[in-house]
């Protein structure tokens, strides 16, 4: 006799890449319809903070900036195996394969402000690397510190060889050493005791020729175990390159801009190399986490950081791109060590492809249609408007702590109960509208007309409630609700477990805003005069990163030709009161920032786009709702008809790695509560900051809680017990 086994009930809270990389694991083909899976999401759409969606013109507009990094591996793997179940058709569909939705970006840039107060855009061409991420790898993880460190002593003679050319050939010493690759250890030793013995590297040769044993030497010490021997030396050495650095960084002051850039990256990356071996990173059981405790910069600064390399736009930029900035404060830069040393030599030493790539149509149109379309195939249950209230824990008599109900608003129904279709078509490609489709839902028309906001968290009206039970609707529950918002939906949990009340009070999140134009001039006649398109950090704030990202352009709607599009965003300091006023107040904050911006800042980039004396040239912003080339409005009212957005809901907050709270962090590997484990970039991953990578890697450790697969492994770059 055959017995049946009924699936495993899974419910799956919230849509973000955290969430739906879980419910792609769990609903693989070769777990033969083990768990049955239901999403429940809040409003109309999947995506969390990746959201985006189609508004006027079809237009894309998103959360923020959105790019893709080449050390994205999970990530990568996860969108080439869902467009490769998805088997779209190239001549239906614009964009059918994951290289249609991907291209590279090599070109990035960091400004730096120079003496007479002007800021200097430096833009810097990364070469392609062998392979692209999410390929299989020869190894399943092959990213070491001593390999990062290796590579980093690489880049600096690089570095030096490349601001040498064109000058007069460093010229070895007659005695110098033979190459290091085929020396003993003792010989490389002794050579660097020779060098060191002449007590300054005083030339541009004894300098190269330090860096190559330096990098001999380093490959040795990390083969040995008699290292703790050498550390001395290497130490030594690495002070005396330090004190080149700051020589030449002090004769530059106020010279030769690209030469100065140049060493302040020789200075940090020796820093980088010193703090490490001090640290005992390479043999230290936590990795990168021992020095978690540490504020980047300040860490730095203890490795010999100079003030003018701290300040660099470097520097500046790796705080910008991870919104690391206490309560939205610039003044409060707050970064952890560990978690920042980890994601700058992973994001330089192990990209494949390209540094960054742009996503050739809106995150939602790229990541979350795709996804949602996949697990459609296979069976998923996507439950929108459906608002997380409360999870309900059993008594603390009752055994084992675990959750026996969950509470929801629904926040809207459908017309005959049927299943709400999200997406809408534009240009061939399947993509989130960036309003809901209120012919769907009963009422449509009343809701539209009394605006509700089904994605705001202080959005209370609602047309029912619902409860899920265990045992009846739900066997497993993963919770992907950003951190933001446990206090609020699982309350009983953070009573109940001091680990789960010590993440909450420690872990912490920083609003950010947003903004993107439609223009009608290119970027070059704007006044742009370096290499382009360009992602750009460092840059003045309120709005200190900027991307072009003219060529979406194809993939909308808009009558009047578009030359090019630009999306800039940064941290939103922390505006009140955190009530129901919330989201109207924080909105027009970022409108008076954006347009304070445009006016007083934007001439720094773009020369050609600011009248002088005056300000921004609101005429070349393109309003969809023009009519026969007539302008619908004119000076600063003009903004009116472009994007922003203040992301101030508790779940769109960006989760901040601050130093002292990576330890609070929980992992989905802890299933504190025996049917509940949790995933978002703001878990214990191995990578531990706010990106897809980070979300992912959660997702893959939730689905393994669950299922053991897939095996912790074959996580790219997980690498905790």
């Amino acid at each position: 006799m055959t017995h049946f086994t009924p699936p495993i009930r899974i419910s799956v809270i919230g849509g973000g890449c955290a969430a739906m990389t879980t419910a792609f694991e769990l609903t693989r083909p070769e777990h033969r319809g083990r768990y049955d899976v239901t999403v429940y999401q809040q409003g109309f759409r999947l995506g969390g903070k990746g959201a985006s969606g189609r508004g006027a013109a079809d237009r894309i507009e998103e959360h923020g900036l959105h790019l893709w990094m080449g050390f994205y591996e999970n990530a990568f793997r996860l969108m080439r195996e869902c467009y490769a179940e998805l088997r779209r058709d190239p001549g239906r569909c614009p964009i059918a394969t994951v290289e249609d939705a991907f291209k590279p970006a090599p070109l990035v840039g960091v400004t730096d402000r120079v003496p007479g107060g002007a800021w200097d855009p430096w833009v810097a061409f990364f070469p392609p690397q062998r392979g692209m991420p999410g390929d299989l790898l020869a190894e399943r993880n092959p990213f070491t510190i001593g390999g990062y460190l290796t590579k980093a002593v690489s880049l600096v003679s690089e570095l030096l060889r490349s601001a040498s050319a064109g000058r007069t050939a460093p010229q070895r010493s007659h005695d110098a050493a033979p190459p290091t690759s085929a020396m003993p250890p003792g010989d490389v030793f002794g050579l660097l005791e020779r060098l060191l013995g002449y007590g300054r590297l005083a030339t541009t040769a004894a300098v190269f020729e330090a860096l190559d044993l330096l990098r001999a030497a380093l490959q040795f010490v990390f083969a040995s175990p008699a290292r703790d021997s050498a550390q001395g030396t290497l130490l030594r050495l690495l002070d005396a390159l330090g004190e080149v650095a700051r020589r030449e960084l002090d004769a530059l002051v106020g010279g030769d801009l690209g030469l100065r850039r140049v060493w302040e990256v020789v200075e940090l990356v020796l820093c980088i190399v010193r703090g490490s071996l001090r640290h005992g990173l390479v043999f230290h059981p936590n990795g990168f986490d021992a020095i978690n405790d540490y504020e980047w910069s300040d860490w730095l600064r203890d490795n010999g950081a100079s003030a003018r390399s701290l300040d660099s736009g470097f520097v500046r930029a790796l705080y910008d791109l991870a919104f690391a900035y206490q309560d939205g404060d610039v003044q409060r830069p707050s970064l952890a060590a560990g978690v920042a040393l980890r994601g700058a030599l992973r994001m330089f030493f192990t990209y494949r492809g390209s540094l960054f790539f742009r996503m050739q149509a809106g995150m939602g149109d790229i990541v979350f249609a795709p996804l949602y379309e996949v697990l459609k195939q296979r069976g998923v249950r996507f439950e929108f408007f459906h608002r997380l209230k409360n999870i309900r824990l059993s008594p603390p008599d009752a055994g084992a702590a675990h959750v026996t109900a969950l509470e929801f608003d629904v926040q809207a129904e459908t017309v005959d109960g049927r299943e709400y279709a999200p997406l809408v078509d534009v240009h061939g490609l399947p993509c989130w509208p960036a309003r809901p489709d209120y012919h769907q839902l009963v009422d449509g028309e009343r809701l539209e007309r009394e605006a509700w906001a089904f994605e705001s968290h202080w959005e209370t009206r609602r047309a029912g409630e619902k409860t899920a039970l265990v045992g009846r609707d739900f066997d497993l529950v993963v919770l992907g609700t950003s951190i933001g918002a446990i206090p609020h939906v699982a309350r009983e949990l953070v009573e109940r477990a001091p680990a789960w009340r010590a993440m909450v009070e420690n872990v912490k999140s920083v609003a950010t805003q947003a903004f993107q134009v439609w223009l009608k001039s290119s970027a070059a006649e704007l006044g742009w005069d370096r290499p382009a398109p360009v992602n750009l950090s460092g840059f003045v704030e309120p709005f200190d990163t900027w991307a072009d990202m003219t060529h979406l352009e194809r993939m909308e709607s808009f009558r009047e030709p578009v030359r090019s599009i630009a999306y800039f965003c940064s941290v939103l300091p922390d505006v009140a009161p955190a009530d129901a006023q919330l989201p109207a107040v924080a909105h027009a904050h970022v409108r008076d920032n954006a347009v304070g911006f445009l006016e007083r800042d934007i001439g720094w980039l773009w020369p050609a786009a600011v009248r002088r004396p005056g300000g921004f040239r609101w005429e070349l912003l393109v309003d969809p709702a023009d009519q026969g080339g007539a302008p619908r409005s004119h000076g600063p009212a003009r903004f009116d008809s472009q994007f922003w957005t203040a992301n101030v809901n508790p779940s769109d907050r960006y989760v901040l790695s601050q130093p002292g709270t990576i330890r609070h962090r929980l992992s989905p590997l802890d299933m504190t509560f025996d049917n509940l484990t949790i995933t978002g970039d703001w878990t214990r991953t191995g990578l531990d900051t706010g990106c897809v990578e980070s979300a992912v890697m959660s997702g893959l450790l939730a689905a393994h809680a669950i299922s053991h697969s897939p095996p912790l492994d074959h996580i790219i770059g997980y690498d905790h017990p």
